[in-house]
């Protein structure tokens, strides 16, 4: 009699617990995923990404680990015109990122590669220049121009109290070295 009280219980169990629909359960957003503030709110000890210039950023738009994602630069920058938009762009909200302002490519690229430059080119440059390390290479594709961009920082220094960085721009396998100074605000200004 055990047994068959046993087994009649043990079936009921299972058969209630067959019938009830799984309860949700929370979880963080995967890594690949935004987390739309949740870092901020659940980890203490993040303060954001701090650049080259000592401003802090919310995000790094791919660029620490080698590609400027033109997908999400492209979101924040929207249909702003003009080189300047920079820190400008929904700020306080996470969408800032760093710009670099006047003539990027040099004659040794070419003045058609120079006219085609983007606000998207200009943001990933100077995102680039804000928060990558010497000598790591950050990459990116732009698909308005189908121009490929690697950027190399070559070394940094300081230049009249201003943080400096000397770098390598490539653009579809043409190498041009460049310099670009913080000139405050998440821009970064080029030299000569």
């Amino acid at each position: 009699m055990p047994n068959r009280l046993m087994r009649t219980t043990l079936a009921a169990a299972l058969s209630l617990a067959l019938a009830v629909p799984a309860l949700p359960v929370m979880a963080d957003p995967p890594a690949h995923a935004p987390a739309h503030g949740w870092r901020k709110k659940h980890d203490p000890d993040y303060h954001g990404y701090r650049g080259h210039s000592g401003r802090e950023w919310d995000r790094d738009y791919g660029v620490l680990q080698g590609r400027c994602s033109a997908d999400a630069v492209g979101a924040v920058i929207g249909g702003v015109i003009g080189g300047a938009v920079g820190s400008q762009v929904g700020e306080g909200d996470g969408r800032r990122i760093a710009t670099v302002l006047g003539t990027v490519i040099g004659a040794v690229i070419g003045a058609k590669v120079a006219r085609d430059i983007t606000d998207l080119d200009r943001a990933c440059i100077g995102h680039a220049l804000e928060l990558s390390g010497d000598r790591h290479r950050v990459v990116w594709d732009n698909p308005k121009t189908r121009l490929h961009y690697e950027l190399v920082p070559v070394r940094s220094f300081r230049d009249g109290g201003r943080t400096c960085r000397e770098f390598d721009l490539i653009v579809d396998g043409a190498r041009d070295r460049r310099s670009a100074c913080d000139a405050g605000g998440g821009q970064w200004r080029m030299r000569g």
